[in-house]
């Protein structure tokens, strides 16, 4: 299993939210690009970006710290947030951004994310509330099951799909194990849990379900999780 430990920026700062509400935002670096080295020097291969106020303005924000991330590292890089064209994405890659994560844009316009899949390297984000699809930075609730959204994007290229389950984000209550396989299922896509994750027992218990990754935020930022040990067990070395 892949984990993916999380730095989501707003205003150029490492910050956590609580169920992806801005005015929640609690600050953990004003130099992400040093908790970027930090998960690197644990053992990470990756690093999940956020842009925050991309996510709301439709467009990068954040370009000087993720730039600096790219800079300082040698960490794979997963971005999304306010990408919402082809120019954007090319852009990220000619910065080294490893990977694209397309998130409002797949409800809005599937099809445009398919042509891309076909040609970049994609992820599709899928961030539900109640099962139904929230999108402009989870903002807005849509009238789509995330599973039909999930289905849609089987065997068009995309790389994998994170899914969240939005209430649970930055409360540390647990993965929604059930929803994530279902999703997986759903799409036959190598899939990604997100929101909720507390300790190393959420970490095996996504072992033993079988998901392919997933994403650590609060629980590094608020000392619940041994970023070290949860990777030595991804690996299956404990």
């Amino acid at each position: 299993m892949t984990i993916l430990p999380a730095i989501d920026l707003k205003d150029g700062q490492a910050v956590r939210l609580t169920k992806g509400l801005m005015e929640t935002a609690k600050i953990y670096s004003d130099e992400p690009w040093q908790v970027a080295k930090r998960f690197e020097e644990l053992g990470s291969e990756w690093v999940h970006l956020v842009d925050l106020n991309g996510a709301f303005a439709g467009e990068p924000k954040n370009l000087d710290q993720i730039r600096k991330i790219r800079q300082n590292t040698s960490l794979k890089l997963e971005l999304g947030g306010g990408i919402r064209d082809e120019e954007t994405i090319r852009m990220y890659l000619d910065l080294g951004i490893d990977r694209l994560i397309l998130g409002s844009v797949a409800v809005k316009d599937p099809d445009f994310v398919k042509a891309m899949a076909a040609k970049y390297p994609i992820v599709v984000g899928i961030d539900a509330i109640d099962g139904m699809v929230a999108v402009e930075g989870w903002a807005e609730t849509s009238d789509m099951p995330a599973t039909k959204l999930a289905r849609a994007f089987a065997d068009c290229g995309v790389e994998a799909i994170i899914c969240t389950d939005v209430g649970r984000d930055g409360m540390m209550s647990g993965i929604n194990i059930d929803f994530t396989l279902a999703i997986k299922e759903a799409s036959g896509l190598e899939t990604i849990a997100s929101g909720g994750l507390r300790d190393i027992h959420d970490i095996e218990a996504l072992i033993a379900a079988g998901i392919d990754g997933t994403i650590v935020g609060k629980a590094f930022y608020e000392g619940t999780l041994d970023l070290a040990e949860a990777f030595r067990l991804a690996r299956g070395e404990l």
